[in-house]
Parts: structure tokens; sequence; C-alpha cells
């Protein structure tokens, strides 16, 4: 998309072009999609994946990000890596088996109801379910954000398309420090040195 077009997108949601590059963490929802213990060890540089996962998934609750995150036919390709499962407990994981997870009705009514604005994404495979999904959180009128550092897929070539297909269709790249400084906002933050301990851990 040319900036041109990101101007007039910006202009019809009634936001400049940098609002809509913005991702403060009162306007964000955070959504892991398909970190399965089947999966995740065919996933290049998968250790690198799971530790930028990992790392969102404590930021964002450290920061009272909502969060929830997607399994793909669990029956087949597992549960979420434990990791993670041990974070979001049972409540936070949503169960699909369409690609794009937008259109399973009670996922897109579990995100509906956190009634935030922007979409955090990541997981895997980027190229097929991040993708998709993302696509769809766009359709569906959420503002979409991609954490880049935490996606992944079997092969590189598929991650860079998937990543670079999403950015085409105006969805804002970020990655996990990136992310975690904007949602603090500022060194006064109460949580800062706790989220900070994160960033050193990368």
């Amino acid at each position: 998309m040319s900036i041109e077009d990101r101007l007039k997108r910006a202009v019809s949601l009634d936001l400049n072009s940098f609002d809509a590059m913005s991702a403060p963490a009162e306007s964000c929802f955070v959504l892991l999609v398909d970190a399965q213990a089947r999966l995740m060890p065919a996933i290049a540089q998968t250790d690198e994946v799971l530790a930028g996962l990992a790392h969102l998934a404590h930021a964002a609750d450290l920061l009272g990000v909502p969060m929830r995150a997607t399994e793909h036919c669990a029956e087949a390709i597992g549960g979420t890596v434990p990791v993670l499962a041990e974070r979001l407990g049972s409540a936070r994981i949503l169960a699909k088996r369409h690609f794009d997870a937008t259109r399973e009705t009670a996922v897109t009514a579990a995100l509906s109801v956190l009634a935030r604005p922007v979409a955090v994404i990541a997981g895997v495979e980027a190229h097929v379910c991040v993708a998709q999904t993302a696509l769809g959180l766009g359709r569906s009128g959420w503002r979409v954000v991609v954490v880049e550092d935490a996606c992944g897929s079997r092969r590189d070539q598929d991650r860079a398309a998937g990543l670079a297909r999403l950015r085409a269709a105006g969805a804002v790249p970020v990655t996990v420090e990136a992310l975690i400084f904007e949602w603090l906002e500022s060194a006064d933050h109460p949580d800062f040195r706790e989220a900070l301990s994160i960033v050193k851990e990368r």
C-alpha cells in the first residue's frame, strides 16, 4: 500500500497516519496463533520464535493487555506448548478449524468482548494461519499489528512472503521489544523494571 493510500485509509478511520501506526497498551489485545506442541518443532528458528511468543505473553500479562490464543485441530496437532499454556490457562485458549480464526464465530465473539481496537498478532505459521487471521481481523474492523520476531513458518521463504503480504495489506510491523516500550510509555511506569528484565532476556 502506498503512502497516499495509507493516508486515505487513515482519514477514512478518522485517524492521522501516525495514530494508525500506534499501539498503546490500553487499545490492544494480543492473539497468539497456533503455537502447538506438534507444530512448533517443525518451525524454522523455533527457539527464537518461541522465545518471542513467551516474552510477548509475559509482557502482555504484566502490563494488563488482554490476551487470547488459538489452537488449530488440537486433536491432531496437539495443545499449546507448555510455556504458553501454563501462562494462558484453558479459559484463554480458543479452538478453531478454519485457517482464518475470524471465521470461527466463537473466536470473533471472544475477541469482540475485549472491546480493544488494535489486534496484536503473532504465532505460526506466518504465511498460513497468521496471515489469514490477520487479514480477517483487518476486514472485521480491527487495526492489525504483527509482531514479526514472534512469527514463524517451516520455511524462511514462506515466513518472509507471509509477513510481506501483511505489510502490503496495511498491517503494522513491530518487534516484541518495540511493543513493550510502546506499552510502557515511560521509565516512570510502575512495572518498568520487570518489563526491562523481559527485554534483557532476549
